[in-house]
């Protein structure tokens, strides 16, 4: 296997901490493998997962195979539909060839063979999604197969991120004969090799998913299916959890409901709280081509009076902490750059950034954010952030918010001056968390140019397999990110699952890339 270093950062984000409650735990001797209801506001934007670069991943990890994959609890990629994965030349970092496990097949009982690992990789790229996964293979050169086992993927420049990319959901392996080549499966319908399979899905109500009964791989299945529900709003979906109408949260707690949880009122006395460590973050995206943000000096006195302190406390409660670079604490090489460019907030400074450019009257700025995505949350967030933005006298604000997929359109056809994001980790690696986010295809379906960030720092970087031996290159991108003010981080993250006392797993169920692996959850027998 490849060797991997700065294991300490990855290790802390796959570790998981009970907060409240004493029932997650597994009880050996009295697991129950009934069906598991799984409530969560982060529906799936698509079920191909050559169009996905979001929290599609979710339902992905638990119904398609990767090659690598991260097992609770790993700190690093291990084999999943492979047997065994290294770089061919370890010191160049430019030749990663995988041997798949003998027998494998889809859901559908089609032969999961090399030349539908190619297919896959080769589809990705093809098809190209505005704003989908092909982002992630830009060190790609071509797939090529050697009998029905082997796979050797050739890069056009090293890259030693790429056991972890090919570890990504967005790297699912799907049948030939049923993802075409050219443009993406619509028949709402899906054909695996995961754990589950998909038996039914009802877009914005749920998913119905089965043990896999061809699946091969590592993942101990811990109960025998899975029903995952899809809320709107995270009010309605934390009173589906009191009344135990599901039995597990994952993503769209608010901080209110934290809060709660962790003060064990009477009426939840049956309910529990895990807290993991977060690495998902929130920030601001500016499109340069809007009138008002494509001036630096606005993006600037934007920066130099929003205050994360006060942002955090109010609409977050504890469960956030103010965020000063795009690579949040826990990943290495992370810094706090824009704290150090801007200090505190100060209406002062940034009346002069404006005052510089001859900018005299209040600036007017459109905000976007998604209502359905991250939670109910995101709503009072950008009320605060409108609010400390007028309190200045420089800013009129006007906010618009739309359900996730309505608004994942716009952005992507650029139609938004600035629009609030969030990420989760591909990967626990600082490279994550700088090179989505830069070039003419990336993430944010918003181009930004940086030669210096993408033909010089992150291929340096990449030579390296120590990524803890990498600091200098990524405390200069995010520098960079500092100069130019494209993107705003604002808050880091915690997140949580909760669930009902009876709900085993949940300490195991998240990893590295905090994603649910499903499989880790049981309904214990007895109490």
């Amino acid at each position: 296997m490849f060797n991997r270093t700065g294991r300490q950062a990855a290790s802390a984000l796959a570790s998981l901490s009970l907060l409240t409650g004493c029932g997650l735990l597994p009880d050996e001797n009295g697991e129950d493998g009934r069906r598991i209801t799984v409530g969560t506001t982060s529906e799936p934007s698509t079920l191909d997962p050559a169009a996905s670069w979001d929290n599609s991943w979710e339902l992905f990890r638990n119904v398609f195979q990767t090659l690598l994959s991260f097992p609770t609890n790993s700190s690093y990629p291990q084999p999943d539909a492979a047997r065994n994965c290294a770089f061919a030349d370890p010191n160049a970092n430019r030749v990663f060839r995988c041997t798949l496990r003998e027998g494998l097949t889809f859901s559908n009982g089609y032969k999961l063979d090399a030349k539908a690992v190619k297919h896959s990789f080769d589809r990705i790229r093809a098809i190209n999604v505005q704003g989908g996964p092909a982002g992630l293979l830009e060190s790609l050169d071509r797939v090529e197969t050697t009998g029905d086992n082997v796979v050797t993927f050739r890069l056009k420049k090293p890259d030693a991120t790429f056991p972890f990319i090919l570890a990504t959901p967005a790297m699912s392996i799907v049948d030939p004969a049923e993802y075409p080549a050219d443009k993406l499966r619509e028949d709402g319908k899906v054909s695996g090799s995961g754990p589950y399979a998909l038996t039914s899905y009802t877009p914005g109500s749920k998913a119905d998913l089965v043990q896999n009964s061809s699946y091969k791989g590592f993942a101990d299945r811990r109960n025998k299916g899975v029903t995952i529900q899809y809320f709107k709003d995270s009010a309605v979906l934390f009173d589906a959890l009191k009344k135990r109408k599901i039995d597990v949260i994952y993503r769209g707690l608010t901080s209110e409901d934290v809060v709660e949880l962790e003060q064990k009122k009477p009426e939840n006395e049956d309910l529990q709280l895990v807290e993991t460590v977060g690495a998902d973050i929130r920030y601001l995206v500016f499109n340069p081509t809007d009138p008002a943000v494509g001036q630096l000096a606005v993006r600037k006195a934007i920066a130099q009076v929003v205050n994360r302190d006060a942002l955090v406390a109010k609409v977050y409660q504890g469960t956030a902490e103010p965020l000063y670079s795009m690579v949040p604490k826990g990943i290495a090489s992370h810094a706090t750059s824009f704290f150090d460019q801007f200090g505190e907030p100060d209406t002062a400074k940034a009346r002069a950034l404006l005052l510089a450019e001859g900018i005299t009257e209040p600036v007017p700025l459109t905000l976007w954010y998604t209502t359905d995505r991250y939670g109910s949350g995101t709503a009072a967030e950008f009320k605060e952030i409108k609010r400390q933005l007028e309190a200045s006298g420089l800013f009129e604000v006007t906010l618009h918010g739309k359900p996730w997929k309505d608004f994942q359109a716009g952005y992507t056809k650029g139609r938004y001056p600035a629009f609030g994001r969030g990420w989760f980790p591909d990967f626990p690696d600082p490279d994550n968390f700088i090179a989505p986010f830069v070039g003419k295809n990336n993430a944010l379906s918003t181009p930004y140019e940086s030669d210096e960030i993408t033909q010089e720092l992150l291929p340096q970087s990449r030579k390296v397999s120590d990524r803890g031996a990498v600091t200098r290159q990524f405390e200069r991108a995010q520098e960079i990110f500092v100069e130019d003010v494209r993107l705003l981080p604002l808050w880091q993250g915690k997140l949580y699952v909760a669930a009902g006392e009876d709900i085993g797993g949940g300490e195991r169920a998240l990893d590295p890339q905090t994603v649910m692996q499903m499989w880790e959850l049981n309904r214990k027998a007895s109490w």
